[in-house]
């Protein structure tokens, strides 16, 4: 290879170098296989980041093997692909995707799904949730138009918005959940419409503005038994979720509030009899209890299968103790059967108002 001589002033001493029109000569001539040597260069990975970056390191959870009763046939219809291809038209998420909700082959073939807004990604890190967590992306500003398009494109009757947690947003996310019930009013008028809203913890004016929004079900879970938040729910408080409902009343006492636990973490039945007890006391309409399940290993384990019987009782306990709508079973969830159970709801309030 040509090169500059080596200059002896000091001002130009310098190791020797190629000459502007020199080319370098490629290992290859030094008897370097390029083919070999490439071989040992491993490939660029292109894996997704994982979805729950803060389990990755926690032990592995075993649960014991699921009975019968909870088994659920795989989603196959063509209703269910039509509403997974409709979902993504619009680039909605849904909970029934992210959750891993055992209930989605029967609910998408009913063509009823629940969106969930404000992204796929979640501030918090609850031990029992299947949803991704990490740094949210900005907020879509076309998300509530399409929300409101899909309401009217499946003409449904009632339809139910959750989100993620937003920690990061000023609000909590409210805002967003305000636009997507004023767009469907204006596109889907008969559509009657039920939030799922995170805790908007250390978020004033967040709830007041969804509640002047005017949702006909308010929802918001406490999930669990208060004993069991430091492990189960670390992110919430149980009591503030209990204020967030009964505040809830306080802004719309018309408004149907609605909240929802699990069963199979290792509470015992006072604890959940006390539970139904404070939600009373905050004047929630609807209680809904279904079986947790474990979405992977790294999760919460199911410490038991609560058996049918028990939900039955649970259920029955529940409708004494003064809720309008219980629903109780091992696959209960928060939005299951959530439009059938509205209308029966109103006609149970109607009903009482005519018989007082």
């Amino acid at each position: 290879m040509r090169t500059v001589a080596r200059s002896t002033s000091k001002a130009g001493a310098m190791a020797a170098e190629p000459a502007p029109s020199a080319v370098a000569v490629p290992p290859a001539a030094a008897g370097v296989d390029l083919a070999e040597a490439d071989s040992h260069i491993p490939p660029m990975s292109t894996a997704a980041p994982p979805r729950h970056p803060e389990k990755i390191h926690k032990p592995v959870n075993p649960s014991p093997r699921k009975p019968a009763w909870i088994r659920v046939r795989a989603p196959t219809s063509d209703a269910h692909a039509e509403t997974r291809a409709l979902m993504r038209g619009r680039n909605l998420h849904t909970v029934c995707e992210e959750a891993a909700c055992p209930n989605i082959g029967e609910c998408w073939a009913r063509k009823h799904a629940t969106v969930m807004i404000l992204g796929a990604i979640c501030t918090r890190a609850c031990a029992f949730c299947n949803v991704a967590t990490g740094k949210p992306g900005a907020v879509d500003p076309f998300e509530p138009e399409n929300v409101a398009m899909t309401a009217a494109t499946m003409e449904l009757k009632h339809m139910v918005i959750t989100s993620v947690d937003r920690d990061d947003l000023d609000d909590g996310g409210a805002d967003q959940f305000v636009r997507c019930i004023t767009l469907i009013r204006q596109k889907a008028a008969e559509t009657t419409v039920e939030v799922l809203t995170p805790d908007f913890r250390h978020k004033d004016g967040a709830l007041e503005a969804v509640i002047a929004a005017g949702p006909d079900v308010f929802n918001h879970n406490l999930e669990t038994v208060p004993r069991l938040y430091p492990t189960i729910r670390p992110g919430a408080r149980y009591f503030h979720s209990l204020r967030l409902l009964d505040r809830a009343k306080d802004l719309a006492p018309s408004i149907f509030t609605k909240s929802g636990i699990m069963v199979g973490l290792g509470e015992d039945r006072g604890e959940v009899l006390q539970v139904m007890d404070d939600l009373r006391s905050a004047r929630v309409d609807f209680l809904t209890i279904g079986q947790y399940l474990q979405p992977t290993p790294h999760h919460a384990a199911v410490a038991r299968f609560v058996t049918p019987d028990e939900f039955a009782d649970y259920k029955r306990i529940a409708e004494a103790k003064g809720f309008l709508m219980v629903a109780s079973s091992p696959l209960t969830r928060s939005s299951y059967h959530a439009d059938r159970d509205f209308a029966t709801m109103r006609a149970a309030r109607l009903a009482a108002s005519a018989g007082s």
